[in-house]
C-alpha cells in the first residue's frame, strides 16, 4: 500500500509540474489556451447585460443604405452631407468613421472633364470657362475635407503589423499621436509595433480633430475578438485606437497617460507592468500589450442602429443623436467588416468599437492583471496538495464529491472575481482538478476493480464494444431480460449479389465481403448501433438497446448515410483489385420492438423482434424499385425534422395490411441547394397530380422531371404507371396505394 501511495503522489505531482510549466510561459499548451478562452467566454455569456446604451448611435451603411443611395463607395459630397446633418441638424457631440477614405473620389467625373479640356475640347472656351465655374462643386474630396473643419471627428484608419519588400508600407496620413512613446518603457513593455500604416487623405485627416486606428493584432488563434488593443506604437509614438480616440474626444480629458506598476525605475529593475491607460478620471484597465477585454453587452443590437440613408435625407428623430456619440460603420456582408466574437460568430466591427466605448463611459471593463500569474502558481499547487491527500483515503464516491467540490470553489471563485471586474485563470486548474481525479480514479481501477472488468468482458459479447464503457459505468441502467420498447432498426443489402458471387471464386469472394461488411460495421458502431447479424451479403442492426437512445432514429439514419458515403470511398479500392462495383439498398423504421437475449440454451443471441422489424427488411427489398439507396419509414422521418425527405409512395408491402408512406433521405436542410428544392417541389405537384387521378396534368408532370433527371428511376415509375392508370383507371375510391406482392 506504502508504494501504492507514493505512486500516486509521484504522478499528482509530475501533472502539477507539466502544468506549471504552462503558467510560467516555459512551455504553452495549445488546448489550455482553447479552454482558457471557452471559459472566458462562457463567464463574459453568463454575466451579459443584455442591456440597450443609447449614448452612442450607429449610423450603419446597411443593405438598405446602399439599395437607397447606391454601391459603396459613396461619393464624398454625400458623406459630407451626412457629417453636416449630424452636427447641424441633429447635434451629435462626437462623430467617428470605422472606415479609412485612402484614396480620392472621382465619382465626380471631375478628371475625365479635365482630360477632355486638355484634349479633344481645348479649343472650347465655353467648355472650359463652365468647368471651371463648376469645378469646386466636383471637387468632392475638398467639400468632404470642408464638412470635416471644426467638428469633433475622428477618422478611422489602420496599421500595418509587417509590410514586405514590394509593398508600399505608408499610405495617406497619420493624425497626431496622443503621446511620445517613453523610451524607457516602449523597451520593456511589449505594446505592439506597428511597421506601417494606410491613412486617410492628407486633406481629411488634416481636417479632422482627431483619428483612431481600427485593425487589432491581438485577434486570439481561434479568430475571435476577445481583446482589442487601445494603443500602437509607429515611429517612438503612441497612437489612439478609434474606441479610445472616441472616448477621448467625448470626454475632453486633458491627455492620456500610461499607468505602469513597477518598483522603481531603475535600469535593474527587470518588473514593469502596464496595468491602465488614463483619461482624466477615466482608468481603464489594459493587459501588458495596452489592450481590453472587449465589455460585450450582448448580441448585434446592443446600440441604436440607425440606417445612413435615414442621416443622409433626414428621415429619423433629431433627439435619438443629440448630444451622441455617433459611430459610422457597416454590417452590410458585402462590405466585409464582420468580426467573430464570443457573444455571436457574425458581429459588426463597429459595434466591437461602440462596446468598447461603452464600457470606457461605465468604467466597467475586465481586465486580468500581471499578478494573476503569482495567484496561477498557488492555486495551482494548492489543488494538487489538497487532491492528493484526499482521494486516496476516500470511496470512489467520495472522491468524486470531493473533486466536484473543488472544482465548484474554483469556480465560484473567479466568478465572484469576475463580478469585481478582475479575470482569473480558470483552465489550467480545472484541467488539474481533472487529471488527478482521473489519474486516482484509473489507478484504483486497474488495482481495485477487477470484478468490475470481467462484467465488462461478459457483456462484450452481446453488444458493440464502442458501448461496453457506457454499461461498465451504468450497469443498473441495462438488462438482457425481454422488453418491449421505441427502437429503429436498419437492414443494408447487397444488390445483384447473386450475379456477383456468380462471378467471383469463394476466397476473392470472402475478401470482398469482408472488406464491404467492416467498414459498414464501423461506421454503424460509430453511431452507437448495435449489429444484430450479419446474413450473408446483408446487416441487420438496431439503435436503442440495450442502453437507451432518445435519438436512436437520427442515429439510424445518419449512419446510413455515412454508409453510402463509404461505400463511394471503397469503390476505387474494389476497382483497383478487380473486383465489381457494389451497390447496397438500406431500409430504416422505427417503432416498438421485442428485444432481449433470445435463443436457446445451446446459443444465446440479443436480438430484435415484431412487426417494426419485418417492416424495415421489406423497405431494404423496395430500394431497387424507386432506384434510390435509403428508405425510411414514416415513423422514423417524424423523428427527425432536421433532415429534407422525398416521398417515394404510398404501399402495401408483402405481410402488412395497412398502407405505409415511405421516403428517400435527400439531405440536412442546410445543405440542400435550391435547385434540389425546385426539384422537390416539382415533384410533389406531380405527385398531388397521380393521386387526384389527374394523369395528362401528372404525365407532363413526370416527364419534365424524367427529361431533366433521365438517371431517377423514379421518374420512369410513375410514368409507367400513370399510363397503366390511364388505361386502367383504379375508380373513384382509389386511395393512392400501390401493393406491392414481392419482399
Amino acid at each position: 500500500m506504502q508504494v501504492q501511495r507514493i505512486i500516486r503522489l509521484a504522478l499528482s505531482a509530475l501533472i502539477l509540474i507539466i502544468l506549471l510549466l504552462d503558467t510560467s510561459g516555459v512551455y504553452r499548451y495549445p488546448f489550455i489556451s482553447q479552454l482558457e478562452n471557452w471559459t472566458y467566454d462562457t463567464r463574459l455569456n453568463f454575466t451579459l447585460p443584455n442591456t440597450l446604451d443609447d449614448r452612442i448611435v450607429i449610423v450603419d451603411i446597411d443593405e438598405n443604405s446602399l439599395a437607397k443611395v447606391g454601391r459603396w463607395p459613396w461619393g464624398r459630397d454625400k458623406l459630407a452631407v451626412i457629417i453636416d446633418n449630424l452636427f447641424d441638424y441633429y447635434q451629435a457631440k462626437v462623430v467617428s468613421f470605422d472606415i479609412v477614405f485612402a484614396e480620392k473620389d472621382q465619382s465626380s467625373g471631375l478628371s475625365i472633364f479635365d482630360n477632355l479640356a486638355k484634349n479633344e475640347l481645348r479649343n472650347n472656351i465655353e467648355f472650359r470657362e463652365t468647368l471651371e465655374k463648376i469645378r469646386p462643386s466636383l471637387q468632392h474630396d475638398n467639400i468632404f475635407a470642408d464638412s470635416l473643419k471644426d467638428k469633433n471627428v475622428v477618422m478611422g484608419y489602420y496599421f500595418k503589423p509587417n509590410v514586405a519588400e514590394n509593398e508600399k508600407g505608408e499610405t495617406g496620413a497619420l493624425p497626431p499621436p496622443v503621446m511620445a512613446a517613453d523610451k524607457f518603457w516602449s523597451e520593456r513593455l511589449p505594446i505592439n509595433v506597428a511597421k506601417g500604416y494606410g491613412g486617410n487623405l492628407k486633406i481629411l485627416q488634416k481636417s479632422a480633430a482627431a483619428g483612431g486606428f481600427f485593425d487589432n493584432p491581438h485577434v486570439d488563434a481561434d479568430g475571435v475578438f476577445r481583446r482589442v488593443p487601445l494603443l500602437q506604437s509607429h515611429e517612438g509614438f503612441l497612437y489612439a485606437s478609434l474606441a479610445l480616440a472616441t472616448a477621448k474626444a467625448y470626454i475632453s480629458p486633458s491627455s492620456i497617460e500610461l499607468i505602469v506598476e513597477t518598483g522603481s525605475k531603475k535600469k535593474d529593475d527587470n518588473y514593469f507592468a502596464l496595468e491602465a491607460v488614463s483619461l482624466g478620471n477615466y482608468q481603464i484597465p489594459v493587459d501588458a500589450n495596452a489592450s481590453v477585454y472587449v465589455p460585450y453587452r450582448g448580441q448585434v443590437g446592443s446600440f441604436p442602429y440607425i440606417s445612413a440613408y435615414q442621416i443622409l435625407n433626414r428621415e429619423t428623430d433629431p433627439e435619438d443623436i443629440r448630444n451622441k456619440i455617433v459611430l459610422i460603420g457597416t454590417s452590410a456582408p458585402g462590405l466585409l467588416d464582420l468580426r467573430s466574437t464570443p457573444v455571436q460568430n457574425i458581429y459588426p466591427g463597429v459595434e466591437v468599437h461602440a462596446n468598447i466605448i461603452s464600457g470606457i463611459l461605465d468604467r466597467k471593463i475586465n481586465h486580468r492583471p500581471a499578478w494573476t500569474i503569482g495567484y496561477e502558481f498557488v492555486i495551482l499547487i494548492l489543488i494538487a496538495v489538497i487532491m492528493a491527500l484526499l482521494l486516496p483515503a476516500v470511496s470512489p464516491l467520495m472522491a468524486a464529491t470531493g473533486t466536484a467540490g473543488i472544482a465548484l470553489i474554483v469556480v465560484s471563485g473567479t466568478m465572484v472575481a469576475w463580478n469585481n471586474q478582475l479575470i482569473l485563470p480558470l483552465a489550467s486548474p480545472l484541467v488539474l482538478i481533472v487529471l488527478i481525479f482521473i489519474w486516482h480514479m484509473t489507478f484504483g481501477f486497474f488495482i481495485e476493480s477487477r470484478g468490475k472488468r470481467q462484467l465488462a468482458h461478459l457483456f462484450g459479447h452481446y453488444i458493440p464494444p464502442e458501448l461496453v464503457d457506457e454499461m461498465s459505468d451504468s450497469p443498473t441502467d441495462f438488462s438482457l431480460d425481454g422488453e418491449n420498447r421505441e427502437m429503429t432498426v436498419l437492414f443494408s443489402d447487397v444488390r445483384g449479389f447473386t450475379t456477383i458471387s456468380e462471378g467471383m471464386d469463394p476466397k476473392q469472394l470472402t475478401r470482398l465481403m469482408n472488406a464491404l461488411l467492416t467498414p459498414m460495421t464501423r461506421v454503424i458502431h460509430k453511431h452507437r448501433g448495435t449489429i444484430d447479424k450479419y446474413m450473408g451479403d446483408a446487416i441487420m442492426s438496431f439503435w436503442g438497446a440495450p442502453l437507451s437512445d432518445s435519438e436512436h432514429a437520427r442515429h439510424a439514419l445518419y449512419a446510413a448515410m455515412e454508409m453510402m458515403d463509404e461505400l463511394k470511398v471503397m469503390q476505387a479500392d474494389f476497382k483497383s483489385r478487380g473486383w465489381p462495383e457494389v451497390n447496397i439498398g438500406v431500409g430504416i423504421n422505427t417503432g416498438n420492438m421485442s428485444v432481449g437475449n433470445m435463443g436457446s440454451e445451446f446459443r444465446m443471441a440479443y436480438t430484435v423482434l415484431g412487426d417494426a422489424v419485418n417492416l424495415g427488411s421489406r423497405l431494404e427489398g423496395l430500394t431497387k424499385n424507386y432506384g434510390v439507396n435509403v428508405i425510411v419509414s414514416k415513423s422514423t422521418k417524424t423523428c427527425i425534422p432536421e433532415f429534407v425527405f422525398r416521398e417515394l409512395d404510398l404501399v402495401r408491402v408483402k405481410g402488412k395490411n395497412e398502407p405505409v408512406a415511405i421516403f428517400e433521405p435527400v439531405g440536412h436542410k442546410n445543405d440542400i441547394h435550391k435547385s434540389v428544392t425546385s426539384e422537390l417541389r416539382s415533384y410533389k405537384q406531380a405527385l398531388k397530380s397521380f393521386r387526384s387521378q389527374n394523369w395528362d396534368k401528372a404525365e407532363l408532370d413526370f416527364f419534365n422531371l424524367n427529361r431533366a433527371n433521365p438517371k431517377r428511376l423514379l421518374y420512369q415509375v410513375y410514368l409507367e404507371r400513370t399510363a397503366h392508370y390511364r388505361k386502367n383507371p383504379p375508380g373513384d375510391n382509389w386511395d393512392g396505394v400501390f401493393t406491392h406482392t414481392t419482399k
